[in-house]
């Protein structure tokens, strides 16, 4: 029996909470992280991201078995979870590290991205262009402990932060989810 060989794939999608519980719950990831990448801080605390002005994206890294869940089906869950035509965050969430982007860490990841991002661009689902940045991964930076697996901690806040924010609602008025 082989030892599965692990990836990374690392996702900015607004606000990283609401990130984490759609990949967390599928087979083959072994991890989801919420962090920060891309930025010019070293180790960025939380209340220097939020600010906007380390250049950072609140992003989720993933840890997955591409033989169990394939990159193309990381993408395929990745895309819904945002509105890939808001070049200025995410929702009520406003701010450069609210922006969408994809970090590849291969030459493969980013041609499947760029793939990816062409299918929904021809696909006519949404009117405006999308804008989410397909970039080279970069130094990743876990977030403070209270912010890891958020869903889970506090259920309440996080059904609410979905709600208010009006991700939700954007989900199912745009992607028939």
């Amino acid at each position: 029996m082989s030892k599965a060989k692990y990836e990374l794939a690392t996702f900015a999608g607004g606000c990283f909470w609401c990130m984490v519980k759609p990949f967390d719950e599928q087979p083959g990831i072994q991890s989801v992280i919420s962090g920060y990448m891309g930025g010019h801080v070293d180790n960025p605390a939380y209340e220097q991201v939020k600010t906007g002005t380390t250049g950072h994206y609140e992003v989720v890294q993933i840890t997955f078995d591409p033989e169990v869940f394939p990159y193309k089906r990381l993408l395929d869950l990745y895309w819904p979870q945002t509105d890939p035509t808001d070049d200025g965050g995410q929702f009520f969430d406003r701010g450069p590290q609210y922006r969408t982007a994809i970090f590849y860490h291969t030459p493969e990841q980013r041609e499947l991205a760029e793939k990816s991002k062409q299918q929904l661009a021809d696909s006519g689902l949404f009117k405006k262009p999308i804008v989410t940045e397909i970039l080279p991964a970069a130094v990743f930076y876990p977030a403070e402990e209270y912010h890891q697996h958020f869903y889970k901690k506090k259920p309440d806040a996080y059904a609410r932060e979905r709600v208010e924010s009006g991700r939700d609602a954007f989900i199912q008025g745009n992607w028939n989810k």
